[in-house]
C-alpha cells in the first residue's frame, strides 16, 4: 500500500454561513432518496388504508369543505364548481402546511441522527420538501382527474396556457416552507415554545390565504392587503390557470417570488449558523 496517499475529503465546519454545499449534498444524494423512501413507509405502513389516506384526506376535506363553507356560509367560488375550487386550495395547501410543518422540527425531532453521524444537515428539510412531494403528485392526480371531467362533460372549466407555470408555482412553496421552516427549526433548538406557535400560526395562516375563499370576495379596498401574503398571488395563479377563474396579475406573483427567495436566504443562514452548535441547546 502506498503510505504517501492522502485523503483529499475533509470534513470541517462551514467557513460561511451562505455556503450551502450543493455539491456535497449531490454526493449525499443516495442518503436523500433513502430519506424520503423512510418518509413514506414509516408514517403508512402502519395505516389501514396506507396510501390511499392521500386520496380520502383531501376528498373528504373538500367535501366538508363544500358543505361549510360554499351551502352553509355561502362564500363564493368565482363562479366555478365548489368541488374544483375547493379541492384545488386544498391541494396546494396541504403540499405547503405539510412541509413548513415537518421541516421546522428537523432540529429537534433528528437530534440523535444528527449527534451520531456527519452528513449535510440541509440533506433532512431537502428529503422532507420531497417526500411531501410525493402526496402532492397523488392529490394533484385526482385534483386533475376531477378537472377532466369537467372540463369535457360539463364544459363548465377551462384551463389555459398559465397551466405551464404549474412547476415554477409548485417550486415557489416549496422554497417558502424550507425557508421559513429552517428559520423555525433552528430557533426551536432555543425557544421550545416556538413550535407551538408555528402549529397555532400555520392554522390561522390559512385564513388569510384564499384557500377556501377567492380574493374577489373581500371588498375591492382591502384586497391589496391579502396580497402581503405571499401564499395569495401563487394560489390565485393556480386557479386562474386551472380553473379560468378569478383574477392574475404577474407582477403580484413577482414580488411573491422575490419575497420568498429573501425568506429562503435568511432561512439558510440561520439554519447554517445554528447547524454548528444546536447539539448544545437542543
Amino acid at each position: 500500500m502506498n503510505q504517501d496517499k492522502q485523503s483529499t475529503y475533509q470534513i470541517s465546519s462551514k467557513q460561511s454561513v451562505f455556503d450551502l454545499n450543493l455539491r456535497e449534498v449531490w454526493q449525499y444524494r443516495d442518503l436523500l432518496l433513502m430519506l424520503v423512501k423512510r418518509d413514506f413507509i414509516t408514517f403508512y405502513k402502519q395505516t389501514i388504508l396506507g396510501p390511499l389516506w392521500f386520496v380520502v384526506q383531501p376528498l373528504l376535506t373538500t367535501a366538508i369543505y363544500v358543505v361549510l363553507f360554499g351551502n352553509i356560509a355561502k362564500l363564493s367560488t368565482d363562479g366555478t364548481p365548489q368541488i374544483l375550487f375547493y379541492l384545488s386550495g386544498i391541494t396546494v395547501w396541504n403540499y405547503f402546511s405539510e412541509s413548513l410543518t415537518k421541516t421546522s422540527t428537523v432540529f429537534t425531532a433528528n437530534a440523535g441522527m444528527f449527534g451520531k453521524v456527519y452528513f449535510p444537515r440541509l440533506i433532512m428539510p431537502l428529503s422532507i420538501v420531497a417526500s411531501s412531494l410525493m402526496k402532492f403528485a397523488v392529490q394533484f392526480g385526482i385534483f386533475i382527474l376531477i378537472l377532466l371531467y369537467y372540463v369535457f362533460f360539463t364544459e363548465t372549466i377551462a384551463p389555459n396556457a398559465w397551466v405551464l407555470i404549474t412547476p415554477f408555482l409548485i417550486l415557489l412553496m416549496a422554497m417558502f416552507a424550507l425557508g421559513v421552516g429552517m428559520i423555525f427549526s433552528s430557533l426551536t433548538t432555543k425557544y421550545k415554545d416556538l413550535s407551538f406557535l408555528l402549529s397555532f400560526g400555520v392554522q390561522l395562516f390559512m385564513y388569510i390565504t384564499p384557500v377556501v375563499y377567492p380574493v374577489s370576495a373581500l371588498p375591492e379596498k382591502y384586497r391589496f392587503l391579502l396580497y402581503f401574503n405571499p401564499l395569495s398571488p401563487i394560489f390565485e395563479c393556480f386557479r386562474y390557470a386551472f380553473l379560468g377563474s378569478g383574477s392574475f396579475d404577474l407582477f403580484n406573483l413577482l414580488w411573491s417570488a422575490v419575497f420568498i427567495l429573501v425568506i429562503l436566504v435568511v432561512g439558510t443562514v440561520i439554519f447554517n449558523k445554528v447547524e454548528k452548535s444546536f447539539m448544545d441547546t437542543v
